[in-house]
């Protein structure tokens, strides 16, 4: 009888809850953000639990809300994710290190070495989430008028990787020869000049550090728009999606994963992992009564700066109290607009409804009993809605704890959860394998 599969856990750790009341919720580490000692607390926690991977978002700008609802928020701001995963790999021994490096106002040199030396100085447990950076504020921080364009910026991002991963590969694995009788430091034949020139990008190479422990660090991708589930199905070997229903989550899953064998990949080399809003109470009712005491905790500026964001077009000036009118796509987030709306007509909200679910957080949740929570992301895992997902807790560290002391067993009890890792390496707990180096044979 074959083993029931097994589900992927990360963890969505920037800022420490996306949910704009999450701090002011009782018992909140209100300073979770900027409080190391916390920050280290919780991953050594879902280490604790065998979960995956800390996944930290980055942000380049901060969020273009009115300063009523920016203040008012604590999702504006955090620490750099390589400053902050870099310390919590002294801090743990087998957690994953997930950190968002943008292809649009990065290069690709930059990202190469962050992402290699986070992989050394770890162990192996590095992972690179690809982005093309939404917020259209953050050109204006890196010397530029306006955001490049959202098509534009995918075709970028492909070959931006195709440069990251190729200087990952300046180094054969046993370059570093160390022959310390002869003062032979490394073999030359073992180095490989990159020499890239391309529409976007030009870079010479070679990277002046050695192969990352894991070959390359696990590259994870977060659009959901038809360019960016081309770029995922290419490129991505875990996908961090929004997805608001199981229909909707198994045509994304069967989507990417075809479009992989497409362009001749193996489907089991992606781990596909929605975002998911876990609340945990000891009856499904006292979970809805913890979700809605959260929800409250946000103000209406913030709703409806959240709904602007996610339209990509100015929300304040709408009716609150009337129909969402017709959005014409902007230069942002194309999948968050789609989202918005696609809400908004399946559940016919006023504007100032739809603000006050984006306002908290509008995307997939689950709120229940351990019970009841984990049959749900049983039934994801096994009809090929997800291969795991990535978990957004309430609030911090009451909602973290809530998952880890009462849902992972649960799901360890069920089979469909490790009580062990597999290995030392986010690739071998993923499941995926070392890639071979293009410009050597291993």
């Amino acid at each position: 009888m074959a083993a029931p599969r097994q589900l992927r856990l990360g963890a969505f750790m920037r800022p420490s809850s996306i949910h704009t009341g999450a701090w002011r919720y009782p018992g909140a580490y209100p300073d979770a953000n900027f409080n190391f000692a916390h920050l280290k607390h919780f991953a050594q926690r879902l280490e604790g639990a065998k979960f995956d991977a800390f996944f930290m978002a980055d942000h380049m700008a901060v969020l273009n809300m009115p300063m009523d609802a920016l203040k008012r928020s604590h999702t504006a701001t955090s620490f750099e994710p390589f400053t902050l995963l870099s310390a919590l790999s002294q801090a743990t021994t087998h957690l994953g290190l997930v950190a968002t490096g943008s292809t649009t106002f990065d290069a690709p040199y930059h990202i190469a070495r962050r992402f290699a030396s986070l992989d050394h100085i770890s162990g192996g447990r590095a992972g690179w989430n690809i982005v093309t950076t939404s917020n259209p504020d953050a050109a204006l921080n890196f010397g530029l008028d306006e955001h490049m364009e959202h098509g534009e910026r995918y075709k970028r991002a492909r070959e931006f990787y195709d440069v990251v991963t190729g200087l990952w590969d300046s180094w054969a694995d046993d370059a570093f020869v160390r022959d310390v009788d002869n003062g032979i430091f490394f073999d030359p034949a073992k180095m490989h000049v990159l020499g890239h020139k391309g529409k976007y990008l030009s870079v010479r190479g070679p990277l002046n550090i050695a192969r990352p422990v894991q070959g390359w660090p696990v590259i994870v991708q977060a659009g959901a728009s038809d360019s960016g589930r081309q770029l995922a199905a290419e490129t991505a070997e875990a996908v961090f999606t929004a997805q608001s229903s199981l229909p909707v989550g198994q045509e994304f899953y069967a989507d990417v994963k075809g479009r992989m064998e497409k362009v001749g990949r193996n489907p089991e080399h992606m781990k596909i992992l929605p975002a998911c809003f876990v609340v945990v109470g000891d009856t499904v009712e006292a979970a809805k009564e913890k979700r809605a005491r959260l929800d409250s905790l946000v103000n209406y500026a913030n709703a409806i700066a959240s709904l602007s964001i996610a339209l990509g077009h100015d929300a304040s000036k709408f009716d609150p109290d009337g129909p969402l009118p017709e959005i014409p796509e902007s230069n942002a987030s194309k999948s968050g607009r789609e989202r918005a709306i696609a809400l908004a007509r399946r559940e016919n909200l006023t504007v100032r409804q739809l603000a006050q679910r984006l306002g908290g957080y509008s995307g997939l949740a689950m709120v229940g009993t351990p019970q009841t929570i984990a049959d749900e992301m049983q039934e994801w895992l096994e009809t090929r809605g997800s291969d795991g997902f990535t978990v957004m807790f309430p609030y911090l560290p009451g909602g973290l704890d809530d998952f880890v002391d009462r849902v992972v067993p649960e799901l360890q009890r069920r089979g469909i959860f490790r009580r062990e890792y597999a290995g030392t390496t986010l690739r071998e707990n993923l499941g995926l394998p070392r890639p071979g180096n293009r410009f050597f044979a291993n």
